[in-house]
């Protein structure tokens, strides 16, 4: 059926570049709140097609503003929903989806949030959606088999020259603010207001293993190790990296850890 509909469409279209002209100025005003309504639309009976184009404008701005909503409840609840429509729709205006999957829109969405003014005084407000769509594309990230203790300890010696490899939803999220003590509350369902954060930041390895998406809490020095490693760094060469930045660092607890979250694939 989908094939169906979509062949009809596709010969349904104009596609000479007049036809093609057309279509893409109508697409660029959809998006663009500014832009006036193409000349070549018009309304039953010849009249203007401003208002019933407003509408259709207007859905497809709070279709995306409802997909980042669903996308990012953390941090809707941060900010309150009045807020973030308003936020998320500024959003919508410079940002055009760029494939009709929409599985990765709002990608950049924490990135915009950092250099949007009104939202300066949440100071870990960019953090909190950043850890949201590692969620996000965690849980829609392939499949693959973890690295078992027993394949691990089969590599002897040699694993001190090898690269490992990652699961393909893992993702490293690092923060100077307490964002994921901030998410779990959020995210609660109570309405309990939270103890003391805790004074300094934390970084988060986000994956999914199994069927569940898991956020881990990184110990000492294990975020700088994993980044090295993803980098593609032997693990000598990352335990210095992590060593560098942080004197407690625990090879043997931060690799035991990765072990058990079901973070390694592989190594070559």
């Amino acid at each position: 059926a989908h094939g169906q509909i979509h062949g009809a469409g596709i010969r349904g279209r104009d596609m000479s570049a007049d036809g093609l002209q057309r279509e893409e100025a109508f697409a660029q005003a959809l998006l663009d709140a500014r832009a006036a309504v193409p000349t070549a639309l018009a309304g039953r009976d010849g009249r203007s097609a401003d208002r019933r184009f407003a509408v259709y404008r207007n859905n497809v701005y709070v279709s995306l503003i409802n997909l980042l909503a669903g996308r990012f409840p953390a941090t809707v609840k941060l900010v309150g929903e009045e807020f973030f429509r308003a936020m998320a729709r500024e959003y919508v205006e410079q940002t055009l989806p760029s494939s009709a999957v929409l599985l990765q829109y709002g990608g950049d969405f924490a990135d915009f949030i950092d250099a949007f003014p009104p939202a300066s005084s949440v100071t870990y407000l960019a953090d909190v959606a950043r850890l949201e769509m590692a969620w996000h594309r965690a849980y829609h990230a392939a499949d693959a088999e973890p690295l078992t203790q027993e394949a691990f300890v089969a590599l002897g010696p040699r694993v001190e020259e090898l690269v490992l490899s990652f699961h393909p939803s893992a993702s490293l999220v690092r923060s100077p603010y307490p964002m994921i003590t901030i998410w779990e509350h959020t995210m609660r369902d109570d309405d309990d207001e939270p103890g003391q954060l805790p004074a300094d930041g934390e970084d988060a390895l986000v994956l999914r293993p199994a069927l569940e998406v898991a956020v881990r809490r990184l110990p000492p020095g294990g975020a700088a190790f994993i980044e090295a490693l993803m980098a593609g760094a032997t693990m000598p060469a990352a335990a210095a990296a992590a060593l560098e930045q942080t004197p407690e660092f625990d090879l043997s607890a931060n690799l035991a850890g990765l072990m058990r979250s079901g973070a390694l694939v592989g190594a070559h």
